[in-house]
């Protein structure tokens, strides 16, 4: 494991980016509010096997063939956006099963939930060069590097799922205040803003 001293600095530093609202987190808020939260833990699912795999590749150093491959890695966010903004379009005009409606309709596919959010974390640029600059130093090279790994990637997922929690529950929060008058369509243009505003960010981001 790690020592002792430097996860009591790893731990409060994670949370704190992590509880920052970002991609994942506006994603998580948006699902909240337009499918409920036992629906989104599928997102969730997908979004934190995403983040184990940046964290666990930059950690080992996998990081620098996306460098050396950035064609490829901008095809995968331009993909992942704009299935994101046609989920935003769709909301706007209160279609698409994403869409809050009246009556119950047909639920998203688990699958495609699980996808949406593993494509969110690993598209991110900004989540790459967080864990490639976070993690490195909390790696003692002296000691087995799996252990240390595992402790670490541990306290990620754990905070992480946390905080994706935390805000989609914010979500569901915002659409029981709302709903209670004739807002559905209110509810859909927030949701599908905020569902624009993640797939701009995960395609034209730095």
């Amino acid at each position: 494991m790690p020592d002792l001293t430097l996860l009591a600095v790893f731990i409060p530093t994670f949370l704190f980016v992590s509880i920052t609202p970002g991609m994942c987190m506006t994603l998580a808020m948006t699902l909240g509010m337009s499918i409920g939260v036992r629906k989104s833990l599928w997102m969730m699912a997908g979004e934190l096997v995403g983040v184990g795999l940046v964290a666990l590749a930059a950690v080992l150093g996998v990081a620098t063939l996306m460098l050396n491959y950035p064609s490829v890695f901008a095809v995968f966010k331009y993909l992942g956006g704009a299935y994101l903004v046609y989920l935003g379009v769709n909301l706007w005009r209160s279609r698409g099963k994403f869409a809050i409606k009246a009556e119950a309709g047909p639920s998203p596919h688990p699958l495609a939930l699980i996808t949406q959010g593993f494509v969110t974390a690993v598209s991110n640029p900004k989540g790459w060069a967080f864990m490639v600059s976070l993690l490195p130093p909390f790696i003692n090279v002296e000691r087995p590097l799996a252990p240390q790994l595992l402790a670490l990637l541990s306290i990620i997922l754990v905070t992480e799922f946390g905080c994706l929690l935390l805000y989609a529950s914010g979500g569901k929060t915002l659409k029981a205040l709302l709903s209670r008058g004739d807002n559905l369509t209110l509810l859909n243009r927030i949701a599908g803003s905020l569902m624009l505003f993640v797939g701009l960010w995960l395609a034209f981001g730095d």
